[in-house]
C-alpha cells in the first residue's frame, strides 16, 4: 500500500553495510498493546510477513554456520515493535498511507475472529476502512517521516 509506483526498499549497496540506526529507511510495527501476548505476537508476525517480500533488499543474505548448515536472511534492518492503542493505531494507519515513500501493511482485528481466509477477505469487504480496527500496523519508509508519525510510543512490553 503506497502512492508511489516505484517500490520501497534498500539498494543492493545499503544492505548490511551501513548501521540500522544509520540506514535510509525506518521499518516499525506498531500493535496494539491491549492484546494479550499470543494474540500480539500473531499480530505482529502477520503485519511483518506482509512487509518483507514488499521492501526490496530487506532480508539480508543467509547466515552458514561452521558446520555448513543455512540459516535464511533475517531483516537486517532492524524492527521496532512499538506499542499504541486502537484509535491511535487506526490513525498511524491513516498518516503511514498517506505519506509519500511509506509501505503499509496492516492486519484488521477481524483477521485473528476468521478461521478461513475467505471469511476474513468477506470481513475485510463488508467494512469500510473507518469501521476497521487494527491489531498491528507495519511500516517501512523514510526515517525522519516514520519518527514523526509514530511519534513518542513505547516499546511493545
Amino acid at each position: 500500500m503506497t502512492e508511489e509506483s516505484s517500490p520501497i526498499g534498500f539498494a543492493p549497496d545499503e544492505v548490511a553495510t551501513v548501521s540500522t540506526r544509520a540506514a535510509r529507511l525506518k521499518w516499525v510495527v506498531v500493535v496494539d498493546g491491549s492484546l494479550p501476548p499470543g494474540r500480539a505476537v500473531n499480530a505482529a508476525i502477520c503485519a511483518a510477513a506482509a512487509t518483507a517480500p514488499n521492501i526490496t533488499g530487506l532480508l539480508g543474505e543467509d547466515a552458514v554456520d561452521a558446520d555448513g548448515q543455512a540459516h535464511p536472511g533475517l531483516p537486517w534492518t532492524g524492527c521496532s515493535v512499538l506499542a499504541a492503542d486502537g484509535p491511535t493505531l487506526r490513525t498511524i494507519r491513516a498518516k503511514a498511507a498517506a505519506s509519500p515513500g511509506c509501505f503499509v501493511a496492516d492486519m484488521p482485528a477481524v483477521a485473528q475472529h476468521t478461521l478461513l481466509y475467505a471469511d476474513y477477505l468477506a470481513g475485510v469487504k463488508e467494512s469500510t476502512g473507518e469501521e476497521l480496527d487494527y491489531y498491528a500496523v507495519s511500516i517501512v519508509g523514510p526515517r525522519n517521516r516514520v519518527a514523526k508519525i509514530v511519534g513518542k510510543l513505547p516499546l511493545l512490553p
